[in-house]
């Protein structure tokens, strides 16, 4: 695939994304009064992938655009009014253009014949819907200009507002050059039909004064015509250096120039070129106009100079309504192009390389680092440590290169929304928070697929029917909220709804129907709604096309698992359910804090280290400690993982926090901060707990990163487990 093709098959489906957000506003306020700039919005993206489809010469894009581009036209003529028809038909329109990019980026010549029967269908309902009337109106023109015809031949007449305006100023000299003033009137008349024509007379002196060999009279003409701006004005070259000539289009014609400017390619143009190009301005008039403002440019103070718009329009050769408009294009093509410079397009694999480098780049700093401890020199570990901290800046410049806005993902649910509420019958807003929070590229191609499965079971499971939320006093529309946050190094997903809420009972039944449970095991009210995360697992009582099959929550916990995240579910029947995902804002290089138990060493996630302490002698037969009266459950990493090492004499507690619950991690040395490179565990190692990774040490070493999420959860469990026992034996 060329470059050219590559860079249109990624900036289409810019714009088709841009399409359907504007379709998908339009579909929910359809009679909001500033939907124009929208409407126009999505004209625009739809104009310039039919535009570029040609440049690329894709012919069965650009001629399937083309009749979408036409219906779209109309909508912001206001010929067709905004409904749900339409945006829902539009919509399948952007969806049968995905199809179609598809097919270009794919490298066939055209669309499989389902596909090619798919789009024909959508432009047969296109035309007879939405573009039929415009083909009997154009009829209607044509018969009422024939009938026209007929009547001004039988010696009838036509009462015609919509016309050209001439005001013509004949110079004095016209007649001494041999012109006649009125041979010029007789050849526009050949262009249409001469409306009206008033004979202006102002300049002419009193008899004694006239001058017989000069001319005296001007014109003011309403001409109809099909004719062009310029043809009008080449009836004049001969005296147009003679005259003053000013020629003013119909009514009609200012929403024709208005949208010629519009479709304008988006070059750099000044807005002289712009009316040009539209032809709501002729070469010559703007000629005048330059030269109109070069003159004044002396005389005018720096702080306000003449502008050639203000020059056109006194000058009234154009209306101020175009001049507004070519204004208006130049600025949105100004900012576009601000925006362009400041951006560039690199390849996703050629950031992954720079990462890798950058992280080898850390390990090899870390060796020199410690090589230069070991040496003693100070000005060697001077030098090191100065190399430290560039590197360190060139890995949070790399790493910034990656992070993506999750907003683009989340957006994608708004279609995701609609669809299924309208295949369910039901009525639900999706709002949206934090979508300009920043995580790296990786997770945000890994995370859409559990976000879509969380959404689409949001809508199916969770939002009541309209009458069943109607009887229970809520609002008829549901709601579903997508959040997104940054929280102790990790950024935080949230999928809300304010439906009925996971049914406990019902859910507790279909485990002990399934085997997952004994009927008589005691289960606390989250261990209830856990097993929704089981393989197989559904409470829908049939498998429809959204889900009820049992495949989705298992694989969407695995998945977020596989990026060192965890889920975790809230639900209070008749409220609505949480559904809560905390990841990595990265998974390549994170800062780290290096602790030893042993000879092993291992690294903990530096955003996530509140702060070091000693255990002293009463924590050594216990589990949790006094931490300024708060109690702090902690783990032995020696007794986690078996390690045949005796403790020493003197232990450390690194203080970690997670999720808002807080744990204590014991360790016999800290070894302070440490630039940490993750490599991921071997699969074989994927049903160990608590280790989250690998990373290399400068001595050449290897150590572990753990954890710390499966660590307090460890220690949470535990903890809650003591308290049923305490509970049990009291109550025993």
């Amino acid at each position: 695939m060329d470059e050219l093709t590559s860079v249109f098959i990624q900036e289409s489906r810019e714009q088709l994304a841009e399409m359907e957000a504007g379709l998908l506003v339009l579909e929910q306020s359809p009679d909001d009064p500033g939907n124009g700039e929208l409407i126009n919005a999505i004209f625009r993206a739809a104009h310039t992938v039919k535009g570029a489809s040609g440049v690329v010469e894709c012919h069965f894009i650009e001629n399937f655009m083309h009749k979408v581009e036409n219906v779209l036209d109309r909508l912001r003529n206001g010929e067709i009014p905004v409904s749900g028809g339409l945006a829902s038909l539009l919509l399948k329109c952007g969806d049968h253009l995905t199809t179609l990019i598809g097919v270009l980026e794919a490298g066939l010549p055209e669309p499989a014949p389902a596909d090619q029967a798919t789009g024909d269908a959508l432009l047969a309902e296109l035309s007879e819907r939405y573009l039929a009337s415009a083909a009997a109106g154009d009829t209607a023109v044509s018969l009422r200009d024939s009938e026209s015809g007929e009547v001004m031949a039988s010696g009838g007449g036509i009462v015609v507002t919509d016309s050209w305006h001439i005001s013509v100023r004949f110079g004095r000299d016209v007649l001494r050059g041999g012109m006649d003033p009125l041979s010029f009137l007789r050849f526009l008349g050949s262009l249409g039909e001469i409306l009206a024509i008033e004979t202006i007379s102002d300049a002419m002196p009193a008899a004694a004064e006239m001058d017989p060999e000069s001319c005296y009279l001007g014109f003011e003409i309403r001409l109809q015509t099909r004719a062009s701006k310029a043809d009008i004005e080449r009836v004049f070259d001969f005296v147009r250096e003679d005259c003053e000539l000013r020629i003013l289009p119909p009514n009609s014609k200012l929403t024709d120039y208005l949208k010629l400017i519009e479709a304008l390619p988006e070059d750099d143009m000044r807005i002289g070129e712009i009316l040009v190009r539209s032809g709501a301005l002729t070469q010559a008039e703007l000629d005048e106009g330059l030269n109109a403002q070069r003159d004044e440019a002396p005389l005018a103070s720096a702080d306000n100079p003449p502008h050639i718009g203000e020059i056109l329009v006194d000058n009234k050769v154009v209306q101020k309504e175009l001049v507004d408009a070519a204004v208006g294009k130049q600025s949105r093509i100004q900012d576009k192009k601000a925006v362009e410079a400041r951006l560039i397009r690199v390849q996703a694999d050629k950031l992954d390389q720079l990462i890798d480098l950058v992280g080898e780049m850390v390990i090899a700093g870390a060796s020199a680092n410690l090589l230069a401890r070991r040496s003693g020199k100070a000005e060697l570990v001077e030098s090191t440590s100065v190399l430290s901290r560039l590197v360190e800046s060139i890995r949070d410049a790399a790493l910034q290169l990656r992070m993506v806005q999750i907003g683009e993902t989340f957006n994608r649910f708004n279609r995701v929304v609609r669809d299924v509420a309208k295949e369910l019958g039901k009525e639900i807003d999706l709002v949206i928070n934090g979508a300009d929070t920043e995580l790296d590229k990786s997770v945000v191609e890994k995370i859409g697929d559990p976000l879509m499965h969380l959404v689409r079971n949001s809508v199916d499971h969770g939002i009541e029917a309209a009458s069943v939320r109607a009887q229970n006093g809520k609002n008829v529309r549901g709601q579903i909220e997508l959040n997104a946050f940054h929280d102790s190094g990790s950024i935080v997903i949230q999928v809300r709804d304010d439906g009925g809420g996971l049914p406990k009972s019902k859910i507790r039944s279909k485990a002990i129907e399934r085997g997952l449970i004994q009927a008589e095991q005691s289960l606390s009210d989250q261990d209830v709604i856990n097993l929704i995360f089981e393989p197989g697992f559904s409470t829908a009582d049939q498998v429809t096309n959204i889900s009820g099959r049992g495949v989705g929550m298992d694989v969407v916990r695995r998945n977020i698992q596989s990026l060192r995240g965890s889920i975790d579910v809230s639900s209070e029947e008749g409220i609505g359910t949480t559904f809560t995902i905390r990841l990595p804002l990265t998974l390549a290089i994170i800062d780290g804090f290096l602790v030893g138990v042993g000879r092993a060493a291992y690294v903990i996630p530096l955003d996530m280290v509140v702060e070091c302490i000693e255990l002293d002698s009463h924590g050594v037969d216990r589990d949790f400690l006094n931490l300024r009266g708060e109690v702090l459950p902690f783990i032995r990493l020696r007794a986690l993982f078996e390690l045949p090492d005796d403790a020493p004499p003197r232990e450390n507690v690194v203080v970690v926090h997670y999720g808002g619950q807080k744990a204590g991690i014991v360790v016999d040395q800290l070894m302070g901060e440490f630039q940490t490179v993750i490599k991921p565990l071997s699969s074989m190692f994927s049903h160990l707990r608590g280790i989250g990774g690998s990373t290399i040490l400068g001595t050449g070493d290897v150590a572990l990163i753990l954890d710390v999420q499966a660590l307090v959860q460890r220690n949470s469990r535990i903890e809650e487990k003591t308290l049923n026992q305490a509970s049990l034996a009291r109550a025993s």
